[in-house]
């Protein structure tokens, strides 16, 4: 059965080593399966006042949809002082409003958090989990992916050069699939 992913890149940096990995990782699901990367940059920060003066923006019209289009999801975050990126945040708390309609409500998403330093995004990552908890997001729970050192994963074009990297993520999709296959 086809199943459409969305892929979240938490950098928006255009040089950003999540962009690399999300690359990566979009050619790993199974043929005829659509996955589409995500895009978020766009979006004003959020603000209550939006609902309440009935003034959405249309960007938030179109990424709600987008969101409400999909049927799993992979993030792939940097660790932004111990914590996710307020990008990706901006856009987690876009798509779960209102209250009601909540666009992520059960749908399964894997996390794969990164860093340039040694503890490989642990604190984002767990973040993130804490936030996918509270919008029903069923997490990927084995195996957890903590990308350390990511700059020596890639090469000069930003492509992954680590075959257990390599495997280490196709691991993670599998989960993934095998979730949706459920």
């Amino acid at each position: 059965m086809s199943r459409k992913i969305g892929i979240i890149a938490g950098s928006l940096r255009k040089g950003a080593y999540t962009k690399s990995v999300a690359k990566a990782v979009q050619d790993m699901f199974p043929k005829g399966w659509e996955v589409t990367m995500i895009e978020f940059g766009h979006l004003p920060l959020f603000s209550q006042d939006y609902e309440e003066d009935g003034q959405n923006p249309a960007s938030y019209t179109a990424f709600r949809n987008q969101i409400g289009a999909q049927d799993a999801f992979v993030f792939v975050t940097p660790e932004y002082n111990r914590s996710i990126p307020g990008g990706l945040k901006n856009a987690l708390d876009v798509a779960s409003r209102p209250y009601s309609e909540n666009k992520w409500n059960g749908k399964p998403a894997a996390v794969i958090s990164s860093s340039i330093g040694r503890i490989g995004g642990f604190g984002a990552n767990h973040h993130l989990r804490q936030v996918m908890t509270f919008l029903n997001m069923p997490p990927v729970q084995q195996p957890e992916v903590y990308l350390s050192e990511v700059q020596d994963m890639l090469d000069e074009q930003g492509n992954l050069n680590s075959p257990e990297v390599r495997g280490l993520l196709q691991s993670v999709v599998d989960a993934l699939v095998k979730m949706l296959e459920k």
